[in-house]
């Protein structure tokens, strides 16, 4: 009861109240007049009982609009609350680009007042303007230095990274798309956040494992090296075990540091490739006779299935692809079962520009809960390690990225015990290959 009272005393003091103050001024200036010139009692009392009537309309009115805008105004604050407390920037545009929220962190980001932001129509030609040219280039991704989409085009929400080098700012702007009820589009919102300090920390992390696996590569070479000279030397059974386990240790080591320093090219965005056109089958065809000699070490046969296709033309960097394919090719047949077989297939999407390869082995297989983390950098399966303790964690990372820089897409399927099979996606139109190096993080 007091918490109404208390309310109540609120709902009289609201602007929405001022029409009953009004009337009921009106309503005493009637009464009075009234009481001097209407001498028929009933006429009195008739004209009372209507005034009194639209009285409490009026009040009944006015109440529940003061109700209704006392519960907008809280729901408003705690609103405003919210998105001020939030730490990435948000900004709001309607479809003439005015701008209708801009929250503290974007206040940081911008280096612009929510004064000077709220109400301001974002140009084009803002680029030319110290105080509004970095907010222009992210309402505007076409005018900024730097882009890198992280998501496909034309699909919202739309994910960008945009690189500033004056001031240094790394940004990952997720813009949405904002529906009426009936389906348009009235505005946007973009969520700002700043990656500058992050990009900074991967960045000096990428640095101190290029010049750590730079300064490994060498003197590894050079022990291989020494493993190999000896294995021509007359020497004992027992001494020539001794050369080859160190052989292949210095080998594995060295395949360790080649695969940390392609990832952090990865990372940078500086992999290198060289495009061109070839022959899918031809590639295959070759890499798979270059796979023989290795699983007839582990007692596998390796089968190539074309299907119906002759020639399939692609446009792509043989020399990555080729990579890519190996480490699937490898594990495939290093944690495969003896007699066991790898298949790899090759068959064009129904009504889509692109092949699909599949890469399917007989092998140990991979639990259900490793599957979402097997691209993953430095992940290995739990079933890969009881049949293969070697292995950086890193040849399926690499391999995603290189298969999305071609444009396609990568997945797996595997049961426990009865095989594994990797399946990705190559276009074979050369405008669906990504123009620029992307880097797919995990």
């Amino acid at each position: 009861m007091n918490d109404f009272f208390k309310n109540f005393k609120e709902y009289l003091k609201m602007p929405e109240m001022r029409m009953l103050w009004i009337f009921i001024l009106l309503l005493l200036v009637i009464l009075f007049i009234d009481f001097l010139f209407v001498q028929i009692l009933l006429w009195r009392l008739v004209i009372f009982i209507v005034l009194l009537c639209i009285g409490f309309l009026v009040f009944f009115n006015n109440l529940r609009a003061a109700k209704l805008n006392l519960n907008v105004g809280i729901e408003r604050s705690r609103l405003n609350n919210i998105i001020s407390s939030i730490g990435d920037g948000l900004v709001v545009y309607d479809v003439d680009f005015k701008v209708l929220i801009f929250n503290k962190a974007a206040e940081e980001i911008f280096g612009i007042s929510q004064n000077n932001a709220i109400g301001h129509i974002v140009t084009i030609e803002n680029i030319k303007e110290r105080e509004y040219k970095i907010l222009a280039q992210v309402i505007y991704p076409s005018l900024a230095p730097t882009v890198v989409r992280r998501s496909e085009q034309g699909i919202y929400p739309q994910v960008i990274d945009i690189s500033f080098d004056d001031p240094r700012l790394e940004l990952r702007v997720t813009t949405s798309r904002l529906l009426d009820e009936n389906g348009k589009v009235f505005g946007f919102l973009k969520v700002v956040r700043d990656r500058t300090r992050e990009v900074e920390l991967i960045k000096s992390k990428s640095d101190f494992i290029t010049v750590a696996a730079h300064q490994l590569r060498t003197p590894l070479a050079a022990v291989g090296w020494v493993f190999e000279t000896l294995k021509g030397e007359s020497l004992s059974d027992s001494q020539q075990d001794v050369v080859r386990m160190g052989a292949a240790a210095s080998a594995n080591l060295l395949k360790v540091v080649e695969d940390l320093l392609n990832v952090s090219k990865i990372e940078e965005g500086r992999f290198g490739y060289n495009f061109q056109n070839f022959d899918l089958i031809k590639f295959f065809s070759s890499l798979l006779s270059q796979a023989e000699a290795i699983a007839k070490q582990y007692n596998v046969n390796v089968y190539f299935d074309p299907g119906e296709e002759k020639s399939v033309e692609i446009y792509g960097d043989p020399t990555k692809l080729g990579m890519a394919v190996s480490n699937l090719l490898d594990n495939a047949i290093k944690y495969n079962t003896a007699n066991g077989q790898v298949t790899v297939s090759v068959r064009r999407v129904k009504d889509r520009p692109y092949v699909q390869v599949g890469v399917k082995d007989t092998g140990v297989g991979i639990p259900p809960e490793d599957l979402k983390k097997l691209f993953g950098k430095f992940f290995r399966s739990s079933s890969a390690l009881t049949k293969e303790t070697t292995g950086s964690g890193l040849g399926l990372y690499i391999t995603r990225n290189i298969i999305r820089r071609h444009g396609g897409d990568i997945g797996v399927e595997s049961e426990v015990n009865r095989g594994t099979t990797f399946y990705f996606t190559l276009p074979t139109d050369p405008a669906l290959v990504p123009q620029k190096e992307i880097v797919y993080g995990e």
